[in-house]
């Protein structure tokens, strides 16, 4: 068992000026978390001197590995230049250029801080144009912690939002409507039951319960459907854009959302988010139309360094058809040793996302719920004394990033061998 005790010294501490000890509850860990000292490639060391192979990479965005020196020289560069302007900067619509010009779904954006605020900001551009109120969600999936999106899951059909924390009035949340992924006739049923509807909000791939992916012909039935009713569809690309393809899950299924959000990878691990889409939409944010976004660090300019860096950088190395290869392996070889062992559990993920669930490939949200979260837990801890870092809950998906090597991954299909039961 790998020895916390520093880690547990600092949880002491830590718990008393902030809330659980940490600074977002994804990071909290019973009975208490390791905390980092530093991390490169793909490992990451905490205080205690504990090294491990890095599968949760900050849920997401190091998908170039830890202290890329790429991205640590332009953010270098940055620097002497300075870091915070309050003006406009060459560097922030140069980069909204090159979106634009990746993603088809993308004619105008807008740089942000965070996916939160993306998600935010798209909701309320699409209720702006469409001048309706309400939005579908689909059950479980994650959109930022902001109240509109902080509903409670339901077990029907289809549910209307419930606040999931205290501090939401239910007014916050009366317009916001529940589907279960994977299921077209929910989504339909829900659609043509109000002309009140703005908006479809869904993640392509669900990420913070799974990866949960979409069934055959799922995605392109919902385009079909939002089209022919007047309603718009955002995709919630902040884990899947960047990772799946360069232009993320919609070049990936072939599916064109009105507005797309991103975040984590585009920013080289720097804090960024960004929402955009149809012209006609985005050209309703404020300063040149009347929905109003704003925000201090919005396009900083170390985030959009690191971002142009990131794109340079996927290009040169072929990242994703390098990556994606990587992801059917060892997806193929966790598979073999799940089946080996005789255990009902299951491979699920997409390029360079994977997880093994304990239960059955789950097609939703309900589905997830069945799988055997205390028993995910303990070999999740078993994983950690063995050196491998997994993303510490059921409902969370681990990543890959180009620093893996042969002998990391090697390492890791030997520590699931042993802490599988």
């Amino acid at each position: 068992m790998v020895d916390l005790s520093k880690s547990k010294e600092m949880f002491e501490t830590a718990r008393k000026y902030l809330p659980g000890g940490v600074s977002s509850p994804v990071r909290a860990i019973k009975p208490y978390p390791f905390y980092t000292k530093e991390a490169s490639g793909s490992h990451i060391t905490d205080v205690d001197g504990n090294s491990y192979i890095d599968y949760c990479l900050a849920y997401g965005p190091a998908m170039l590995g830890h202290a890329n020196p790429v991205l640590r020289e332009a953010i270098e560069k940055q620097l002497d230049k300075g870091w915070i302007y309050g003006t406009p900067t060459e560097i922030e619509f140069s980069l909204a250029e090159r979106i634009a010009s990746i993603y088809p779904s993308i004619d105008m954006l807008r740089l942000v801080s965070t996916g939160t605020e993306a998600t935010m900001s798209a909701i309320r551009a699409a209720r702006g144009f469409t001048g309706k109120n309400k939005f579908i969600k689909i059950e479980g999936g994650f959109h930022g912690a902001h109240d509109a999106v902080l509903v409670k899951a339901g077990s029907g059909a289809s549910t209307h939002g419930k606040p999931d924390s205290l501090g939401i009035p239910e007014d916050f949340t009366k317009h916001t409507l529940q589907t279960p992924f994977n299921d077209i006739e929910a989504m339909a049923d829900l659609i043509t039951s109000s002309d009140d509807i703005a908006a479809v909000i869904l993640e392509p791939v669900m990420g913070n319960i799974g990866p949960v992916l979409p069934e055959e012909g799922y995605l392109q039935e919902v385009r079909k459907l939002t089209e022919e009713n007047d309603v718009l569809l955002i995709f919630d690309e902040v884990i899947t854009g960047f990772r799946l393809a360069m232009g993320g899950a919609q070049e990936y299924y072939g599916v064109t959302p009105d507005l797309t959000t991103l975040g984590k990878i585009i920013g080289g691990g720097l804090p960024i988010g960004v929402f955009g889409g149809k012209r006609e939409i985005i050209e309703m944010i404020s300063p040149s139309g009347s929905v109003y976004q704003a925000g201090t660090f919005s396009g900083h300019p170390l985030s959009v360094a690191a971002g142009h860096a990131t794109l340079d950088l996927m290009k040169e190395e072929n990242v994703h058809s390098k990556l994606n290869a990587t992801g059917d392996m060892v997806r193929s070889r966790l598979s073999e040793i799940v089946a080996d062992k005789k255990l009902d559990y299951t491979v699920s993920g997409v390029s360079s996302m994977f997880k093994i669930f304990f239960g059955d490939k789950p097609l939703n949200y309900q589905d997830v719920l069945k799988c055997d979260k205390e028993g995910y837990f303990q070999f999740f801890h078993k994983m950690l004394d063995a050196g491998v870092f997994l993303p510490p809950s059921q409902f969370e998906t681990n990543f890959l990033s180009t620093a893996h090597t042969e002998e990391d991954l090697e390492n890791t299909f030997e520590a699931y061998e042993q802490c599988l039961q």
